[in-house]
Formats: C-alpha cells, structure tokens, sequence
C-alpha cells in the first residue's frame, strides 16, 4: 500500500514536468564553399575563436581565454552598442583546422533558436581550401518562431560569412 502511494505521489509530480517536455525537433544547417586559397591562408582568418570580424554581421568580438574549451565571446552586431550574441567554445584542433561552439545566450530577434552547437573547419580542396559551417539547434520557444524560420535564419548567417570569405579569397 505504501508503495502504491508513492508511486502516486510520484507520478503527481513528474506529470507537469512531462507535459512541459520539449518536443521541439533538433534541426541543422550547413553550407560550404570552395575558395582559391590555402588552406593555412583560409585558417590564419578564420581560425581565431576571439575574432569573428571577417563575418559582414559583427561589429566587434570581445573575448577571454583565447582558444581554449571554455573561452568565451561577445559578438556586438551591425554597429556599436547593436545587439549580441555570447558563446562558448566547447573544441579547438588547429591542426585539423576546426573548432567547435555553443550560443549560451542570445535574444530570439536577433537569432531565433536555442540549444545551438556549430563547427566551422577548412580543408584542402584541389588546388584551394573547403570552408564547412555546420550547426544543429532548435527552434526558439516564441512567438512566431518556425523550424523553417529558425534553419532558413542560421542558413542565411553561414552563407553571408562564407561570401566574405569567397570574396576576400577568391573561389
């Protein structure tokens, strides 16, 4: 019997819990270009967790601990005092020229998603370098937000750094 009611006691809590769960699907974007560079060129811009400036969105990066896992950034977008975004950087390999990051705290007008993971890498490609932006994340909880909206946005922020980069390097 006293098992009984603390199966219900249990269950009693866990049920409001279970019916906030979040069924939000994990979603991905990704995008690549080919540029005319090498690939230690492409690396020697791109590669430095604490300046993002070669992407035409962020007005300034600051930083702190380099590019170690743990480091942190502020991007400011489109002019000072615009809006920002803060990240983490969870893995950095700079003989395999990719890193790896996590948004831990960005308003959903300015990126709609949540639960965000992304790597950036360079590779070798013919006689020039390969740029690979990947990231999974998920759709933010409001108002207004779609899966379309959130990957279509991510999708949109990759492709405009990976045009300054075919542009400053040629493809």
């Amino acid at each position: 019997m006293m098992t009984a009611r603390i199966l219900a006691a249990t269950a009693l809590v866990l049920a409001p819990a279970l019916a906030l769960a979040d069924d939000r699907a994990e979603l991905s974007a990704a995008v690549s270009a080919e540029v005319t560079a090498a690939p230690a060129d492409v690396w020697a811009v791109i590669g430095d967790f604490q300046d993002l400036g070669w992407h035409p969105a962020v007005f300034s990066t600051d930083g702190e601990g380099g590019n170690d896992p743990g480091a942190t950034r502020l991007l400011t977008l489109a002019e000072e005092g615009g809006p920002t975004i803060a990240e983490e950087l969870t893995a950095h390999d700079a003989d395999a020229m990719s890193y790896t990051y996590i948004i831990t705290e960005v308003a959903p007008e300015v990126l709609p998603v949540d639960a965000y993971s992304a790597t950036i890498s360079v590779s070798p490609a013919g006689d020039g370098a390969r740029i690979d932006w990947q990231g999974r994340f998920k759709r933010a909880m409001a108002e207004g937000v779609t899966d379309e909206t959130a990957t279509e946005t991510m999708t949109g922020v990759y492709q405009a750094g990976l045009d300054a980069l075919i542009t400053r390097f040629g493809q």
